[in-house]
C-alpha cells in the first residue's frame, strides 16, 4: 500500500506541468543543497543543517526507528556529532519535479571516524537514497521524506 501511494505521489508529480527547465534549476538548487548539508554535516552545525529540513520531516535512518520531525532530527544529530566526524558524499543520480514537490533518487557514501567518546565504531557505508523535497511556503525546498538505503550487508561487511 506505502509503494502504491508513493507512485501515485510520484506520478502526480511528474504530471504537473513543470518544464525541464523548471526541473534543471530545481535539480540545482537540489545539488546545491547537498553539498552544503555534507558541509554542515562534516562541521558538526547540526542546528544550519536542520534548516534544509522541513517541520514534519521523517528521516528514516538504516535499522533505526525514523526521526519525525526538525526537533527530532536535531535531537539525534547532535547527539550523534558528539561521537565523531560524519562525512557525507551525496550524489543526484536523478530528480523529478511536479508543482511544489520533487523527489531526488541517489547514491551516498558515508564515512564514520568515531571519537574517544562514542558508543559505535569507526565505519564506512554506501548504497541509494530516495529524498521527498518541498516548496515550502517561504519559497525554500525543504527535505520532507529522507530514505537511505544500505547497499552493505549489516555489521558492515563487504558484500561477496
Amino acid at each position: 500500500m506505502r509503494r502504491l501511494a508513493l507512485m501515485v505521489l510520484v506520478t502526480a508529480a511528474c504530471q504537473g506541468g513543470v518544464t525541464r527547465q523548471d526541473a534543471d534549476a530545481v535539480r540545482a538548487i537540489i545539488d546545491s543543497n547537498n553539498q552544503t548539508l555534507e558541509r554542515l554535516y562534516a562541521e558538526a552545525k547540526i542546528d544550519s543543517a536542520a534548516m534544509f529540513f522541513a517541520e514534519d520531516v521523517w528521516q528514516m535512518p538504516p535499522n533505526s526507528p525514523p526521526l519525525v520531525g526538525r526537533d527530532a532530527f536535531i535531537g539525534f544529530w547532535s547527539q550523534a556529532a558528539r561521537w565523531g566526524t560524519w562525512r557525507f558524499g551525496l550524489e543526484v543520480q536523478d530528480v523529478v519535479v511536479g508543482d511544489s514537490i520533487a523527489v531526488e533518487r541517489g547514491q551516498y557514501t558515508l564515512g564514520f571516524d568515531a571519537g574517544s567518546e562514542s558508543p559505535i565504531p569507526s565505519s564506512e557505508d554506501r548504497g541509494n537514497y530516495v529524498v521527498l523535497w518541498r516548496l515550502e511556503p517561504d519559497g525554500v525546498w525543504r527535505i520532507v521524506w529522507d530514505a537511505p538505503v544500505s547497499e552493505m550487508p549489516p555489521g558492515g561487511a563487504a558484500p561477496r
